[in-house]
């Protein structure tokens, strides 16, 4: 009888939009609490690209949609229903892994790439997972949306644009993670993927 309910497609938007405040939250409230960084030893302006990139990823995702609470391709209930589960997993999983990581960083955190005066290599946490977790949630934020309201042409566009923006930052972010630990990142990067898990 779950098949035939007609609640999903609400559920999964309602799910979604509340990840995204969620999303919002972990970062407000962690700028809000943020203590003082140590000065910069390196930056990497190029990442702004990448960053700008994400946004657009984001905006297309949000804009190319598709009718209110229809499926994403019609291939019947169970599809609907399974798709909508995969969907909300996919969202709060998400901000899990962005809060977690977020917390794993702690001052080191910032908007653009940069090494501070004293920087560690994390590796533990979600960091163990994903050599870059906070774009791995990110990743998943933009999948959940575009499951839940975009049109899968408008889905296809922003995976590529996003994945693009997230290569240029995750180049920039590492190029000075290699300058700064030369051997102890290569052997990091040897063993963790980059972005998405399990995937070397």
């Amino acid at each position: 009888m779950i098949l035939h309910l007609e609640f999903w497609p609400t559920l999964t938007f309602c799910t979604v939009m509340a990840s995204w405040f969620a999303f919002a939250a972990v970062f407000l409230a962690f700028f809000s609490k943020k203590p003082p960084s140590a000065p910069d030893s390196k930056r990497e302006r190029s990442s702004i690209v990448g960053i700008a990139l994400q946004g657009v990823g984001y905006a297309v995702v949000w804009s190319v949609r598709r009718p209110p609470f229809t499926p994403i391709v019609a291939l019947g209930k169970l599809f609907e229903v399974g798709m909508a589960i995969i969907t909300m997993v996919l969202a709060v999983g998400s901000v899990w892994f962005i809060s977690a990581a977020v917390r794993a960083l702690g001052k080191q955190w910032s908007l653009a790439a940069r090494v501070l005066e004293g920087h560690n290599l994390i590796t533990t946490g979600p960091y163990n997972v994903v050599r870059n977790p906070i774009y791995t949630g990110m990743f998943g934020m933009l999948l959940a949306t575009g499951l839940a309201i975009s049109h899968w042409i408008g889905l296809l566009i922003a995976i590529i644009v996003f994945a693009i923006g997230t290569m240029v930052r995750v180049r920039s972010e590492e190029k000075l993670l290699r300058e700064a630990f030369g051997e102890k990142f290569a052997a990091y990067a040897g063993r963790v993927p980059a972005v998405v898990p399990f995937f070397f």
